[in-house]
């Protein structure tokens, strides 16, 4: 793929990675529970209704078990318990027509535990775009259990429009296809040739997801950040809550302030982690992201310099070159990893990029190079799979999908080639370790070619007579950098909230500081003084 589809697509991909990690370290694998009867409820409509929009704002939800709405194994693992239970809320496909088709969000909720002292719903969104909520709602239920949070508010996850257990969802390629995508190392071929033949892929890649999702241009048109904010007002009224209080971590921070713009009157709290910068347009966004995986990447290095089986090394200062000697011949040469598929040099460094979100993965990412340096690809190549979302059986979610598609609409295209190159040139300065060592080429990436027109662009968002949110920014976040999230608190005029460490996210992750001054503000509104700082 070409550099900005390469690159734009570990833009906060794994938002919230540390949270999901840790969630299903406590996934039941016991006996199915008990089928509970399905439960239909009217709570709305609440607050402020548009009127044409009256229909969808006071419909019923019929909550149930969880099971038929998995889509992935992580899903299917996370939704047996019987403390959760899961819906559909139907919106208009296209706003500008309610009267038209419409679609389905799904919904996963784990109620309060002490209702009689219930606030409302606490709404989730983990980001990506294209991750899943409900998964990452249904994650949290052991963090919130005991805390003021689980006892005051439902903990209520959404799949966005085209995502996950949403109906329908965005479909471009085949598992097969997708596996053939990750093999081919083309996108290091800078030649003319290499252009043409990496844009004809880009361009057979965008009409294959207009043909196989349903309504076609009509879904990929309305698939944006700008519908979801919608979509999550018509939920916030349908869970009978007259403002809404949120969550939002990477990607998921940008859906907060589109939010917060759109129905300023309708914020109740907002808690954004791992913020996207809203003025920045995609080049430097994607340079600036390069920058924090560099730093993360010298993290790393050091911390693995200190080990006597460092697969990269005892001096952190030749890390990046004997990390190149290790990936770069996979351009040429794959390594078999034994279930029919070879180890390619897109695969090695989007393993590396999965490792780098958390320092949890430090081990694995080492252990995985010192297997590469033996001919062997299995840990490297799992890495790639658990950033991918590739199953056992070889079939992938859609999140990738999912991922370009809405970029594609929230992004002004691209399509200047110089622009193109120095962002290439600037990405290798900033994050030498990913330079494969062979000449850039300008290809365009899937937007370019899409086929429709984007409905967002990079600005600040107007957000007048909104509560001040909170900001959480870590020092050393890969994928969405710090000062990110100073700029969207400052432009906010909210409290910023820092963490140091190197992770991407923090909140609801185990780090006593964070999460109590997260959970006063969600529960009373009490912002932590200025400059607080957690370790």
């Amino acid at each position: 793929m070409p550099f900005l589809e390469r690159y734009r697509s570990r833009i906060g991909c794994l938002a919230a990675v540390g949270l999901l990690a840790a969630g299903l370290a406590g996934c039941s694998t016991g006996p199915e529970p008990a089928v509970a009867p399905p439960v239909t409820e009217s709570r709305g409509p609440a607050g402020e209704v548009p009127g044409e929009l009256a229909e969808f704002y006071g419909q019923a939800l019929t909550w149930e078990p969880c099971a038929p709405y998995a889509t992935s194994d992580t899903a299917r693992s996370r939704f047996r318990g019987d403390d959760v239970h899961c819906a559909r809320l139907t919106v208009p496909l296209n706003y500008a027509r309610p009267e038209g088709p419409t679609v389905t969000v799904g919904l996963l909720r784990r109620p309060a535990s002490d209702p009689d002292r219930r606030i409302g719903s606490l709404v989730v969104n983990p980001g990506g775009p294209g991750a899943s909520g409900m998964v990452a709602a249904a994650s949290l239920v052991d963090r919130v259990a005991g805390t003021p949070l689980g006892e005051r508010f439902d903990l209520v996850g959404f799949d966005p429009r085209g995502v996950g257990a949403s109906e329908p969802r965005v479909r471009c390629l085949t598992g097969a296809e997708r596996d053939a995508d990750r093999a081919d190392d083309g996108e290091t071929d800078g030649s003319p040739e290499g252009v043409a033949r990496q844009e004809a892929e880009e361009r057979e890649f965008a009409a294959k997801c207009a043909q196989r999702t349903e309504h076609g241009a009509e879904m990929l048109a309305n698939l944006g950040t700008r519908d979801v904010a919608k979509d999550l007002d018509v939920l916030r009224s349908a869970l009978g809550d007259e403002q809404l209080t949120y969550l939002g971590y990477s990607y998921g921070t940008r859906i907060g302030y589109t939010y917060a713009e759109a129905f300023p009157g309708n914020v109740r709290a907002l808690v954004l982690d791992g913020a996207l910068d809203p003025e920045q347009d995609l080049v430097e966004s994607l340079v600036e992201q390069g920058r924090g995986f560099g730093q993360a990447f010298t993290e790393f290095a050091g911390w693995c310099a200190e080990r006597q089986d460092c697969a990269l090394g005892s001096d952190p200062a030749g890390a990046t070159r004997a990390y190149q000697e290790l990936v770069r011949p996979l351009i040429d040469n794959p390594v078999d990893v034994g279930d029919g598929r070879k180890l390619s040099y897109e695969d090695a460094t989007t393993g590396t990029i999965q490792a780098l979100y958390s320092e949890q993965y430090w081990e694995q990412l080492n252990s995985g190079l010192n297997e590469l340096r033996r001919g062997r690809a299995s840990t490297l190549m799992a890495l790639a799979d658990m950033y991918n979302e590739r199953a056992a059986d070889g079939g992938y979610t859609t999140t990738q999908d999912a991922f370009t598609a809405i970029r594609c609409v929230d992004d002004p295209r691209v399509t200047d080639k110089a622009e193109i190159l120095e962002a290439q040139r600037r990405y290798a300065e900033v994050a030498p370790f990913l330079d494969d060592g062979r000449p850039d080429g300008a290809a365009l990436d899937a937007c370019a070619f899409w086929p429709v027109p984007n409905t967002a662009q990079p600005r600040l968002p107007n957000v007048d007579g909104v509560p001040p949110p909170l900001v959480i920014s870590t020092t050393g976040d890969p994928a969405t950098p710090y000062e990110a999230g100073v700029s969207l608190a400052e432009a906010m005029d909210g409290a910023l909230l820092t963490f140091e460490g190197t992770q991407h996210t923090v909140f609801l992750q185990g780090n006593e500081c964070v999460d109590e001054a997260g959970i006063a503000y969600l529960v009373d509104g009490t912002l932590p003084p200025e400059g607080t700082r957690c370790r």
